[in-house]
């Protein structure tokens, strides 16, 4: 059976972790690693697979991960789709989703290519959750508690703020969906705590959140990859009330993202073009393996 080629656009905590999982998948191979500075300082962990600048320095590429920052996910996908390759993100902003989508779809149709996006653990997997929970619970209320743990769009949001060496932003759950943003910066010399606050309130990333930002002499020495999610719905079957449904996950972020991305450019191989968020698929086809044989084995 051939292999899907995958390119991992990028290398920071999501594109290492893609790395792993993709060579833990019997059906993929690694095309390459696109990095902004190409095979300069190639890590060790990197010595066997090309990397390059640009994806069209790659050979025979099926899909490309785009383990980047989600603001620049769509900047990739309308230059990698047209090439004829399909794109997989994460990008994470709930309330731009349907605009990134729309945006896309047309380039996927002119092109012959499949995008997914939105596809980390949430949105993502989350999102799948939430849609079983809301069909077999038409009417009623749904909570989304994220925490305690590392949010790395959040992170990667409050290290783009000038005078930010460093950050980490933790999410504490307050209850029924209701969060709080502690982050902690490592400052640049010169760079005052309250001029970076306000930047980060500022933010839509942190906007609607209660945000509290402090400054650390050392973010590493805080940091800690673990995340978690309880979802919570109850509601109403037919004309049955109280029915209450709860899904728990504790994880390590950016090695879930990472699965998802695979799992999700696995299914961009057996979709037709367009542009799918993850409710959108068939959870069947983010498997390896014959579907008649995936029926027997979990249905």
């Amino acid at each position: 059976m051939k292999k899907i080629r995958a390119a991992v656009v990028g290398y920071g905590n999501i594109g290492k972790y893609t790395i792993e999982a993709l060579e833990a998948s019997d059906d993929f191979e690694i095309a390459g690693v696109v990095r902004r500075n190409g095979a300069e300082d190639k890590p060790a962990e990197l010595a066997q697979y090309d990397v390059v600048k640009d994806i069209t320095e790659l050979k025979d590429v099926d899909v490309a991960i785009l383990a980047t920052p989600t603001r620049s996910c769509e900047e990739y996908a309308r230059k990698i789709l047209p090439l004829g390759i399909n794109t997989v993100d994460s990008f994470d902003i709930h309330t731009g989703i349907v605009d990134y989508r729309k945006n896309l779809m047309e380039v996927c149709r002119q092109s012959g290519t499949v995008a997914v996006i939105a596809a980390g653990w949430d949105p993502g997997s989350d999102s799948i959750v939430r849609t079983l929970m809301q069909s077999l619970a038409p009417k009623g209320l749904s909570y989304t508690n994220f925490g305690p743990g590392m949010s790395m769009g959040h992170s990667v949001c409050v290290r783009s703020k000038e005078g930010v060496k460093n950050a980490l932003s933790m999410t504490i759950p307050l209850g029924e969906g209701i969060h709080r943003r502690m982050v902690y910066v490592e400052l640049e010399d010169g760079a005052k705590l309250e001029d970076v606050t306000a930047a980060i309130k500022a933010d839509p990333y942190f906007a609607n959140d209660e945000t509290h930002v402090f400054a650390v002499g050392s973010v590493d020495a805080v940091r800690d990859m673990g995340h978690g999610v309880n979802l919570v719905r109850k509601g109403v079957s037919g004309k049955t009330q109280n029915q209450r449904l709860e899904f728990n996950m504790s994880i390590n972020n950016p090695a879930l993202t990472a699965q998802v991305l695979v799992n999700v450019a696995r299914a961009s191989m057996r979709q037709q073009p367009g542009c799918y968020t993850m409710i959108e698929l068939p959870v069947v086809d983010m498997l390896p393996g014959e579907r008649e044989d995936l029926i027997a084995h979990l249905v």
